[in-house]
């Protein structure tokens, strides 16, 4: 072939390429406000990330612990896991979100859906909380969550009991979920650090099937970061999910980023196709998060590092994952 010619067709093939490649707009099915200092960058810095990174609609919650500074400690922990102090169950963060949205122009709040998440899972009384939450601020709340059950060093460094997401307190928070029509977010750890079975799984399973009217969201599928810095992968994490979302209709996944990698993407960044064929059996059960707590910087990063994944499956259940799975779960009451 004539080298213009060579140079020519390469062109054009370049550019129906680029014609083709798709934009997606997101919604973030898990951001955190504040950080576990109850501290924010601000709506301000939300805002202009959302905008500036095709995000069209997030779930925005707090963060239900404070971490505490101790008298002992003489430099001011950056993190939960900065130092030995514990951390303590922190309602107000509810209220820090509230105020936040409520400032919002009725054009921007159409794209923040808030959970509540500012109680402690262990007390029997987070019921009634609730649902006095729900009366000071009628029609704000669309879901609960993040609920922290199982959080791998949080569960250790939080006051008081081990938080399980099947205890009696939270069965009473699945029923006024229900009755709400709220879907709730549940962070509950398949499994422990150094255990490669599914040591927790039971804590997680038992309310999908006893509490069929509720909407459970499972952060991360029960892996963390902290999980897989210890096993690199759980190989029975596939099977599991496979079979659970066969049995639970209830049951939806947040592939937040301890999912990303080393699951949906392999070493190299290419996406593994035995989870591209589970979405794709599972299409509406999908959704994607930041999971950022408090700052907004790096969202849109955090976001779009799912292309690759996404650019793989088919482009209308693509479309879903990104964004409509998460509004799909919100309450019927609210408008898409």
């Amino acid at each position: 072939m004539h080298p213009f010619r060579l140079s020519l067709a390469c062109l054009l093939a370049l550019s129906s390429a680029a014609a083709s490649a798709r934009e997606y707009a997101y919604s973030d099915a898990h951001l955190h406000y504040v950080d576990f200092f109850q501290e924010t960058a601000g709506m301000p810095k939300l805002l202009k990330a959302m905008t500036d990174n095709r995000i069209e609609h997030v779930m925005i919650s707090g963060v239900p612990v404070a971490k505490k500074w101790h008298e002992d400690e003489p430099k001011r922990p950056r993190y939960y896991a900065g130092d030995d102090a514990d951390a303590y169950w922190y309602s107000a963060t509810d209220v820090i979100v509230a105020a936040a949205v409520s400032k919002l122009t009725a054009e921007q709040r159409h794209r923040f859906h808030p959970f509540l998440s500012g109680f402690n899972p262990n007390d029997k009384n987070s019921a009634a909380h609730i649902q006095r939450m729900l009366d000071l601020y009628p029609g704000l709340w669309q879901g609960i969550g993040e609920v922290f059950t199982r959080h791998d060093d949080l569960t250790a460094l939080t006051s008081g009991d081990t938080p399980r997401a099947n205890n009696e307190a939270m069965t009473r928070i699945y029923h006024l979920a229900a009755e709400n029509d709220l879907p709730v977010m549940v962070h509950s750890n398949i499994t422990s650090k150094r255990e490669k079975n599914p040591l927790y799984l039971a804590e997680i399973e038992e309310p999908l099937r006893n509490h069929p009217h509720t909407q459970f969201i499972w952060a991360h599928a029960g892996t963390s970061a902290e999980i897989h810095r210890h096993q690199v992968r759980l190989d029975f994490l596939l099977p599991t999910l496979t079979r659970m979302l066969e049995a639970y209709p209830n049951l939806f996944i947040d592939l937040s980023w301890s999912l990303l990698t080393p699951y949906l993407l392999d070493e190299q960044g290419k996406p593994r196709q035995e989870w591209l064929a589970l979405v794709e059996r599972f299409p509406e059960r999908f959704m994607i998060g930041s999971d950022v707590v408090g700052r907004f910087n790096k969202l849109g990063k955090e976001m779009r590092s799912f292309d690759p994944f996404l650019d793989a499956l088919p482009e209308d259940v693509a479309k879903k994952v990104a964004r409509d799975n998460f509004l799909a779960i919100l309450p019927r009451t609210i408008s898409r």
